[in-house]
């Protein structure tokens, strides 16, 4: 089997499967509800408004794991690992195609999300938004998109490595609410390289540290980069 049918069966996986389709809508929901809370309280010295609007994103990559994990562990349960191979003998490509099925549908999912944010947080924050310029706001919406489709990819890497969706769940989810939230806030730049804290410098107005918006989506690309090619070698390298 070529790429593009590969694809297209990896699609037709997804978009049949409830619990994917309702993690989709979940990082929508999960990211614009909490952006609307995090609007409604916006007082402090340290007030970021962009930030602000974008608040939710860090609860709805959880969300996006959450898809990335489940697309990819599915197929280490029942044999299903052994049926797609049979299809697509090459593993790199069925990997390949994998990994795009995954992506596509949280990048627009995600843009989506960015657009709605945007749209929710602006209009909880009201005049305390109108700082904000129209470069700012297309940057983190366009952000919001590549943000949450890195994440969902370095979760879908991960499992493959580990091939256990509770395992790479158990792992992430506490490094993300444990790790990046307290410890990093003490460990001064070394936290800037984290994947979520670096990709997250797209939402803020201003930012300290070397990463700047882009660069920080780099760091977080790298890091998915890095999971999906430990999980296509142990693809490779392991029986189905």
């Amino acid at each position: 089997m070529e790429f593009t049918p590969a694809l297209h069966s990896e699609w037709l996986k997804i978009r049949t499967l409830r619990s994917l389709v309702g993690g989709l809508a979940a990082v929508l929901l999960a990211t614009a509800m909490f952006s609307a809370l995090a609007g409604a309280d916006s007082e402090g010295a340290d007030f970021d408004p962009l930030f602000s609007v974008f608040f939710g994103v860090s609860f709805g990559q959880i969300a996006a794991i959450a898809f990335g994990t489940t697309a990819m562990s599915s197929e280490f349960r029942g044999g299903a690992l052994r049926i797609a191979l049979t299809a697509v003998p090459r593993r790199g490509r069925w990997f390949a195609a994998k990994a795009v099925a995954i992506a596509v549908p949280v990048l627009v999912v995600g843009l989506v999300t960015g657009g709605v944010s945007l749209a929710v947080g602006e209009a909880v924050l009201g005049a305390k938004a109108d700082g904000l310029t129209w470069g700012e706001e297309l940057r983190a919406v366009v952000g919001c998109g590549v943000y949450l489709t890195l994440m969902a990819l370095l979760a879908a890497g991960l499992t493959a490595v580990l091939r256990s969706g509770v395992a790479t769940l158990s792992m992430v989810i506490p490094f993300l609410l444990i790790v990046s939230f307290v410890i990093g806030d003490m460990s001064g730049s070394v936290a800037d390289v984290l994947p979520d804290r670096a990709g997250q410098v797209v939402f803020h107005e201003t930012w300290d540290g070397v990463l700047g918006p882009w660069s920080g989506l780099a760091v977080t690309g790298l890091w998915a980069g890095a999971a999906l090619l430990l999980g296509a070698w142990r693809v490779r390298r392991r029986d189905a």
